[in-house]
Formats: structure tokens, C-alpha cells, sequence
């Protein structure tokens, strides 16, 4: 007998916690880089490290919404869905992913992080290099960024928006009260004859969540790449780790709080 071909949530499913693995891998080549950088005195080898490294992680998050979107062709739903996913990390789900306007709230929270600790330390005497070190171009690109991504999320939700309220159209009130009509009649040959024009209705709706999906998961790319642009190398690899750490150790709480 023919084993059934998986679907495109089951292969998802199946290379995600091999992305998350990977994703640990870089994260510890990241730190590795930073621990080597802080102590190595020839930061010209060290900076072509740490630019390969970004890229390396940028790709990984590339690769990812790459196997998102070619599962999201299959199975559009489910991505609202996601069986990958904790209920933890479903709770902070925008739009089948990250709100874009997260990774700018992540470099704020790390960077007063850092300069709270170099306070501390008295190492403003000298230049730490991380997100402490933010000067005030960078915050002010920052800043403009987040106004931009901020109004690009509200377009997207606006759009979302419609998609939803497309659930109770005439469309859909009309051919659901059909089909319970010819239940309460157990007329079960009508409501089969009905599936195709199910389907049929459904298709535009669909089609319009992917549409969605795929601008949500462009921004979060954007954004993410756009935060990289403004900051040095060395800033740059301090904000992927953040991101990497809060991505896995979100994962894991829970993976906990399920398994409770």
C-alpha cells in the first residue's frame, strides 16, 4: 500500500525544529565571535568574521520564510495555526508570524540593557562597541524606521481586516444557512452537491490570507534587515544574538507551560 505524501504543514512541522537547532548553532558562533572580538586586538579580522556571520544569519531567517511560503501555497490556514508552535508563542502571533515593530522594541530594550551595565561599570570612559553605544544618528534612524514600520503594520491589519470580515459576507450567510437548511431536511446528496461550491467560495478567501501572509512576512524581513543597516558589525551581532535567545528561549517556556 502507497504511503500518503505528507502535506505541507507535516513538512514544515518536520524542518522546523531542525531550523531551531540550527538557529542555536549560530547563535553560539555569534557569541563566540563577540567573546573573541572583545579580546582581540586586530579588529580588522575580526570585523570580515562578524560580517560573514550576520549574513549567515540573516540567510537562516531568509531560509525560513523561504519553507513558510512554500508551505503556505498548500495550506494557507494553517499557518494561523501553526503546529510548530507552542500556545505561548501563539499568543504573540501577528498575522501568522512576529509583529515587525517587535525587532525595533527588541534593540530598544537591549541597548538600555547595555548601557544601563556599562553605567554600572564605569566603561563609558572607553567605548564599548554594543547597543549602549547607540550615537544619535543611529537612534534617529531608528526612530524613523519605527514610524515607517509602525504605519506599514497598520496597512496590513487594515487589509487583514477586510479579509476577516469577508467571513460574514452574503456569500458565505447565504450558502450557510443552504447547507443547514438541507441538514435540518438530512438531504445529505444536497449538502455533498454543495462541497464544490464550498470550495469555490472559499478560494477567493483564501487566496486573500496568503496575499496578506506574504506582506506580513515581507515586513518582518524588512524590518529586520533595515535594523542590521543601521547598526556596526560588532551592534549588529549583539542584536542577532538578543534575537536569537529571545526566539529560543520563548520556544522552550513554552514547550514547558504544554507539556504542564
Amino acid at each position: 500500500m502507497t504511503k500518503p505524501e505528507n502535506t505541507p504543514r507535516q513538512i514544515f512541522n518536520g524542518i522546523f525544529d531542525c531550523w531551531l537547532c540550527e538557529l542555536n548553532t549560530i547563535l553560539e558562533q555569534l557569541v563566540t565571535a563577540v567573546n573573541s572580538n572583545n579580546c582581540n586586538d586586530n579588529k580588522g579580522d575580526s570585523g570580515s568574521v562578524l560580517h560573514l556571520l550576520i549574513i549567515r544569519s540573516i540567510g537562516h531567517y531568509e531560509e525560513y520564510y523561504k519553507m513558510k511560503s512554500d508551505a503556505e501555497k498548500g495550506d494557507i490556514v494553517s499557518m494561523f495555526a501553526p503546529a510548530w508552535l507552542t500556545s505561548l508563542e501563539d499568543a504573540f502571533l501577528w498575522i501568522a508570524g512576529w509583529r515587525p515593530t517587535t525587532v525595533i522594541h527588541l534593540l530598544y530594550s537591549k541597548s538600555g540593557i547595555q548601557l544601563e551595565a556599562s553605567l554600572a561599570n564605569l566603561i563609558p570612559l572607553f567605548t564599548a562597541g554594543d547597543l549602549g553605544d547607540l550615537n544619535l544618528i543611529q537612534l534617529n534612524r531608528v526612530e524613523e524606521l519605527q514610524k515607517k514600520t509602525v504605519h506599514a503594520e497598520r496597512r496590513i491589519s487594515e487589509k487583514m481586516a477586510k479579509v476577516q470580515e469577508s467571513a460574514a459576507d452574503a456569500s458565505m450567510v447565504d450558502l450557510s444557512n443552504a447547507i443547514s437548511e438541507m441538514m435540518r431536511e438530512e438531504n445529505e446528496d444536497g449538502v455533498m452537491d454543495h462541497n464544490g461550491r464550498v470550495e469555490s467560495m472559499l478560494e477567493p478567501k483564501t487566496g486573500a490570507l496568503e496575499e496578506v501572509v506574504h506582506m506580513a512576512d515581507g515586513l518582518r524581513m524588512k524590518t529586520l534587515k533595515a535594523v542590521i543597516e543601521i547598526l556596526t558589525p560588532i551592534q549588529g551581532v549583539y542584536f542577532l544574538i538578543a534575537a536569537a535567545e529571545l526566539r529560543l528561549r520563548v520556544h522552550d517556556w513554552g514547550l514547558k507551560r504544554d507539556g504542564r
